[in-house]
């Protein structure tokens, strides 16, 4: 396998067919808080031209709390669920209105999506999100995608639309991600401290994240950070699809794949959808605790989970869900789909195939979990 370099991570954002670009509140407001149309304007132009070369391209944008609080009379960005809620219910259509105006200026067509952790989580309505998004960019459609602020509650939301455009680069196979914030790059430290160095390339975003100094957001209208920013690159890159970081006022040269910002390189080649919603995006409704027999095949990454090697099951779940699968120490290993109810798994553990056939009948002759349902942790 040829090795990534940095000119190569950068080849591929310029190339790439399908682009999910990701900005954040801090870069479409002014300080003030409310939405400022010359960001947003600047931001429109770069894609669009972009667009006119031929990609497919998904927007994540947050800004509809940040576009909202203002003109509702609110100094700052407000802390309390309810009001943010109804920020967003009033800032997301000016957000997008600015959208509409400034992309049909050069005659390109926006769509909007606004996702729950529901959309991701549940394979129906990904499966839904995905269709929807497919067809948005074989229309030649500018696909805006933002959480459902309006509806999303502190008990099930992605918490930042960092990760959000993670799991969508996962849902339309993307080529490549573009983050886009108020800070140049990735630095050995916070950038603002004396000594600070740019990192330009990381070919292995895994190991960096144990030698950088990273923080959470200070802009005071959004809701991210760098870390939040790694953990979407490290989840882009595990799924096979390169990364860029930059702040947006450099989203043309990113685009065109100047040397700006962070390159990051992918890990992996891309896993099919079905795959990649098992590891990135599914929600586990229980575990399967495996012996170190078990353990060893499932994390030889090419053996499915049979019943031999499961010693009990915790949780409650129904056939076709995803499960965790974990140690005798609890530590978690994969997730998988499972085969089975929860409820008629202890009457399985231990046996093998050929046990389970000939005391349950022929129904009973498979894994637990197959391997082609199985994604290492």
């Amino acid at each position: 396998m040829v090795a990534w370099t940095e000119e190569r991570v950068r080849s591929k954002v310029r190339q790439a067919r399908t682009l999910v670009v990701k900005v954040g509140s801090s870069s479409l407001t002014a300080t003030s808080g409310h939405l400022d149309p010359s960001k947003l304007a600047r931001l429109a132009g770069a894609l669009a031209e972009t667009a006119s070369m031929g990609a497919r391209i998904v927007l994540v944008s947050s800004g509809a709390i940040a576009a909202g609080f203002g003109p509702l009379g609110f100094s700052a960005r407000p802390e309390d669920v309810p009001t943010q809620q109804a920020a967003a219910s009033v800032g997301q259509g000016l957000l997008m209105a600015e959208y509409e105006r400034e992309f049909s200026r050069f005659g390109v067509r926006v769509g909007q999506i606004l996702l729950t952790a529901y959309d991701t989580i549940h394979s129906a309505q990904y499966r839904n999100a995905q269709r929807t998004l497919r067809r948005l960019l074989d229309l030649g459609v500018v696909a805006i995608v933002n959480e459902n602020d309006a509806l999303a509650s502190n008990e099930i939301r992605f918490g930042d639309n960092d990760r959000l455009s993670s799991l969508v680069a996962n849902i339309v196979r993307a080529d490549a991600l573009v983050l886009l914030t108020d800070v140049d790059g990735l630095y050995d430290r916070p950038p603002q401290e004396k000594g600070a160095h740019r990192i330009g390339f990381v070919p292995n975003v895994i190991h960096t994240l144990g030698d950088v100094v990273v923080g959470g957001s200070t802009s005071g209208v959004g809701t991210g950070g760098m870390h939040t920013k790694l953990e979407a690159v490290r989840v882009a890159a595990r799924s096979g699809i390169p990364s860029i970081l930059t702040t947006a006022s450099n989203a043309g040269p990113a685009l065109m794949g100047d040397r700006v910002g962070t390159a990051f390189a992918p890990l992996k080649h891309k896993s099919t959808s079905k795959r990649l919603w098992i590891g990135f995006a599914s929600d586990p409704r229980g575990s399967l605790i495996v012996d170190d027999g078990a353990k060893r095949a499932v994390l030889g990454g090419k053996a499915s989970l049979l019943a031999a090697g499961v010693t009990a099951a915790v949780g409650e779940f129904s056939a076709g869900d995803p499960v965790f699968i974990a140690d005798a120490q609890g530590k978690r290993l994969a997730k998988g789909l499972v085969n089975f109810d929860s409820e008629e798994i202890p009457q399985l553990v231990g046996k093998t195939m050929a046990a389970l056939e000939e005391e349950y009948g022929d129904g009973y002759g498979h894994p637990i979990v197959h391997r082609d349902d199985l994604v290492l942790l």
